[in-house]
């Protein structure tokens, strides 16, 4: 079994930056892609950014150039810099970690969550 656990998540003002944590644990853990998403107050759950094995990123067309996803392979460790944070980033944002196992289909696990809060 996998453990996915976020952490970061805060109130801040606009223009501010924030850097939230994922940190994936289990046994033999081998991690393929890896991605970002949030869910908005009564909106349905989107992906913010992605990040394949090999290096590739994908981002919201609404957060491109003020979001960077990262990963530490050694620490099984995924992050996501925010900066110029807006009042429509405010969201709970999960963190999505793909297993990798030999022969196998990629198998996804998901955290419970952190809010992030952009006020004035």
């Amino acid at each position: 079994q996998v453990q996915v656990m976020e952490s970061g998540g805060g109130s801040v003002q606009p223009g501010q930056s924030l850097t939230l944590s994922c940190e994936a644990s289990g046994s033999r853990l081998n991690i393929g892609p890896v991605a970002w998403y949030r869910q908005g107050p009564g909106m349905q759950r989107e992906m913010v950014a992605a990040r394949a094995s090999g290096g590739a990123t994908n981002y919201a067309e609404s957060v491109r150039g003020r979001f960077a996803i990262s990963r530490d392979d050694a620490q099984n460790m995924v992050y996501l810099q925010m900066s110029n944070l807006k009042p429509e980033d405010t969201a709970v944002y999960y963190c999505k970690i793909g297993r990798i196992q030999l022969g196998r289909p990629v198998q996804y696990y998901w955290g419970q969550g952190t809010q992030v809060t952009v006020s004035s």
